[in-house]
């Protein structure tokens, strides 16, 4: 059997080689192919591998624009340093994947995978791999904040953040639980940070998360007026010029 392996570091390269050696001993392992283009070339030129071990990052951009300028005919098994929450769509898709660096035994069951598939023919439909494809080609959002409490460092996830607002050029990062912290950032960067099917910046000085409204009041000049969880004393109005996105944020 013919295995393609796409990796641009040279170590990482001479590792899997090794490993796929003790496992499939009769296996032919391409040489290394470390970049998209040197890819693309290859399977143009070659009848398709009966495996592709496919490095995420590489020398020339993501490997997912492979897919998009070729039919991938072989079963492909991702290594990547990517953490694990962010690859939640690979096992939805049924497509494997090698956190680095690569352990034996999670190559093993990676190839046990492989060898079930191969048996029964049973590759990955291109739809689906597709929609892996958008998937991870999603922009990353924000996860958490460091902040200062005391004299110590911690950090603040941004599960816990009912709603951001300025104040005197300053940024407060309000908790569902009533307590706030100084978040060193803007609300301009904010709202290209955070995740826009959770958070909505109503105005020039609050960005609000949807679980944080509890009350939504028509107000003065075509603006509505939000009661917010945890209670504030700023006024948390809807700008009038933002009003009708606000609304189709709500109805989505």
């Amino acid at each position: 059997m013919k295995i393609l392996l796409i990796e641009d570091e040279f170590p990482a390269y001479k590792r899997l080689q090794k490993l796929l050696e003790l496992q499939l001993p009769d296996a032919h392992i391409s040489e290394q192919i470390e970049s998209i283009s040197g890819a693309l070339k290859y399977l143009l030129n070659n009848p398709a591998p009966a495996l592709i071990f496919m490095d995420i990052q590489l020398a020339d951009g993501l490997s997912f624009s492979i897919f998009e300028q070729s039919e991938i005919q072989s079963p492909v098994i991702f290594t990547t340093a990517f953490d694990q929450y962010a690859l939640k769509a690979f096992k939805v898709h049924s497509i494997d994947y090698l956190l680095k660096p690569i352990e034996e035994d999670a190559l093993a069951e990676a190839i046990n995978k492989y060898k079930k598939y191969y048996q029964t023919k049973n590759q990955l439909p291109a739809q689906a791999l597709q929609q892996l494809v958008q998937q991870m080609q999603r922009p990353a959002y924000r996860e958490r904040f460091l902040v200062k409490i005391g004299n110590s460092l911690s950090y603040l996830s941004i599960n816990d953040i009912a709603y951001f607002y300025s104040d005197q050029s300053l940024v407060f990062a309000k908790k569902s639980n009533g307590k706030q912290h100084h978040v060193d950032t803007t609300l301009d960067q904010l709202e290209k940070e955070l995740d826009p099917a959770n958070f909505f910046r109503i105005s020039r000085k609050i960005i609000v998360h949807l679980d944080a409204i509890r009350k939504i009041d028509p107000y003065f000049n075509g603006r509505l007026l939000l009661s917010l969880l945890p209670e504030t004393d700023l006024q948390a109005t809807v700008s009038r010029d933002r009003v009708n996105d606000f609304k189709a944020w709500l109805d989505r």
